[in-house]
């Protein structure tokens, strides 16, 4: 086990680590905001709502998406975080040679066999989403297209449910808010 100072090192290891391998992406709302803030806020969320979070679950969020936005390489990310670390990102990468309809349906049918780690980062990422297509959408998404999301987000959280009862909270949460001001009753 590790002391906290040795966890804190590890957290801003892994910040730097993304910051330079996300530097040049860019989130796709109207101020094309710097794509590590997407990371952070995961990490955030994680930290703000889970039950319970252990440094491995966080330090892969923070990695979520490097190996499939990236052209980081599986041993760079064991090599630095370790085979855990590695595991759990792995889980939680899609397949981008896939289509993107095949890759939607597979994060649907796939998110029940998920580890309780994984699970965890899935639900923080999908919050963080829901929480940017309300505050922050992608500039050129219609109001059909951002319902359509919302209504896949869903369908992925009913695969997550019985993991982390705060986290499975705060996104049910969001997707209601979501709804509500997309759809109003």
């Amino acid at each position: 086990m590790i002391g906290f100072l040795e966890e804190f090192k590890l957290v801003f290891k892994t910040l730097h680590f993304v910051a330079h391998k996300h530097s040049f992406q860019k989130r796709k709302d109207q101020v094309a905001s710097p794509y590590i803030n997407h990371l952070i806020k995961v990490a955030h969320y994680l930290l703000e709502y889970a039950d319970s979070l252990q440094l491995p679950v966080l330090i892969a969020a923070l990695l979520h998406d490097t190996l499939e936005d990236t052209a980081t390489k599986p041993e760079e990310i064991k090599d630095n975080f370790g085979p855990e670390v590695l595991y759990l990102v792995q889980e939680v990468t899609d397949d981008k040679s896939l289509p993107k309809e095949m890759r939607k349906e597979l994060q649907v049918k796939n998110a029940p066999h998920k580890s309780s780690g994984a699970k965890q980062i899935k639900l923080a990422d999908k919050l963080s989403n829901i929480h940017d297509i309300i505050t922050a959408p992608p500039a050129n998404w219609s109001k059909e297209r951002k319902i359509q999301y919302i209504d896949w987000v869903a369908m992925v959280f009913v695969g997550l449910k019985g993991t982390d009862s705060g986290l499975e909270k705060e996104l049910n949460i969001a997707i209601t808010k979501a709804r509500n001001i997309l759809s109003p009753q």
